[in-house]
C-alpha cells in the first residue's frame, strides 16, 4: 500500500505542458559499434521545441531527422517527426512522472512509441512498438556534449 501511494505521488498530475520538458534541452551524442548519434533539442519557448539528430554510419552518408514538440488546439502535447520521405506523424505525450517523457501513435507502423528519461546527468532514449506480435525496440544513451 505504501509503495503504491509514493509511486503515485511521482506521476505528475499536472496538465501537460511543453515547459516541463526542459531537462530534454541541450546537445547530446552517443556511439556505439562505430555509429555516432548526436540529438540537440532547444529549451520550451513559446508551448514548442524544436530538435533535431543526425545518425553516422562508417561508409554511409549521414541521415537526419527534424522534430518539435508542440502543443495543439485540443491542448494535446505531441512529439513531431519529420523524416525525409516521410509525412510528419505526431505522437501524444501520455502522464508519467517528472524526468520522462512517452509518447505515443496509434496504429501498427514502427515505432508506436517515442520515449526520453533522465538517466542521471545523460539522456536516455528509446523508440518501441509492436512487430509482428512482438515488442520490438531500439535504446540510446546519450552523453551531454559540452561546447
Amino acid at each position: 500500500m505504501i509503495l503504491a501511494i509514493l509511486a503515485a505521488a511521482t506521476v505528475s498530475t499536472a496538465p501537460a505542458d511543453v515547459s516541463n520538458l526542459g531537462w530534454m534541452a541541450g546537445a547530446w551524442s552517443e556511439t556505439k559499434h562505430g555509429v555516432t548519434v548526436r540529438e540537440t533539442w532547444l529549451a520550451p519557448l513559446g508551448g514548442g521545441m524544436a530538435g533535431a539528430a543526425q545518425t553516422n554510419r562508417p561508409g554511409r552518408p549521414p541521415t537526419y531527422e527534424f522534430s518539435s514538440i508542440s502543443t495543439d488546439a485540443a491542448g494535446v502535447v505531441s512529439f513531431n517527426p519529420f523524416m525525409r520521405d516521410k509525412p510528419p506523424t505526431p505522437f501524444a505525450l501520455l502522464p508519467g512522472p517528472d524526468g520522462q517523457a512517452v509518447f505515443q501513435r496509434p496504429g501498427d507502423d514502427f515505432p508506436q512509441r517515442v520515449i526520453y528519461r533522465r538517466c542521471g546527468a545523460d539522456l536516455c532514449a528509446r523508440i518501441e512498438g509492436q512487430v509482428n506480435g512482438q515488442l520490438k525496440g531500439q535504446d540510446w544513451r546519450y552523453h551531454r556534449v559540452r561546447p
